[in-house]
């Protein structure tokens, strides 16, 4: 009997198969073969530390738009909350998302075609210091976690991001400096003085 390819192997394979092209959603979906392939996705990037960008990197790239840039992986984070802490806070928080509050197992009230599961999600991102500790971790569903629908929290608008940018040490503004220009190159041209 043959060995099963999971979907996290096949996008793996695909991708270091296709490094620097542009790849769509829907070929990424149809390579996984399941519907979550975009939680594989973030996987291979996260935790595997590969250099997947998307929109939310590159104002070039539309969103659903992805590239492996390189090979050379980047820093990244191994699944590190225990089963026990896993139980722990799905019990704490009844076994339903703290987000929509869709409980586990139940068609879920905005994709009723798919039964709710539930997942682990840290509060505050790793990546942006959020530890593995219960106080930073919620039960959060796949619908809210892949961010479908309209159920996701408001953004916030420039006013609001701006008044918390002022708050920011200068160290924290230089940062966002830095990614935004990385992020809008063809637009910071525009406002960067030439010497």
């Amino acid at each position: 009997m043959a060995a099963r390819i999971g979907a996290r192997a096949k996008l793996r394979s695909y991708l270091t198969g296709h490094v620097g092209e542009l790849l769509d959603s829907d070929t990424l979906r149809q390579v996984a073969g399941t519907s979550e392939w975009g939680r594989r996705l973030r996987e291979l990037r996260d935790e595997e530390g590969l250099d997947i960008i998307s929109h939310n990197d590159d104002s070039s790239l539309k969103p659903g738009q992805y590239i492996l840039r390189s090979l050379t992986p980047r820093p990244h984070f191994g699944r590190t909350v225990s089963k026990e802490t896993r139980s722990f806070v799905l019990d704490r928080n009844g076994f339903t998302c703290q987000q929509c509050g869709a409980a586990a197992g139940e068609p879920h009230p905005f994709d009723p075609a798919r039964k709710t599961r539930l997942h682990i999600g840290h509060i505050v991102d790793k990546s942006m210091g959020g530890t593995d500790d219960p106080a930073n971790l919620r039960a959060i569903c796949s619908v809210c976690n892949e961010g479908l629908a309209n159920i996701a929290l408001e953004r916030p608008s420039s006013a609001k991001v701006l008044a918390q940018l002022r708050r920011a040490t200068g160290q924290d503004q230089v940062e966002v400096l830095k990614w935004l220009i990385k992020k809008f190159p063809e637009q910071a041209r525009g406002y960067i003085a030439e010497p």
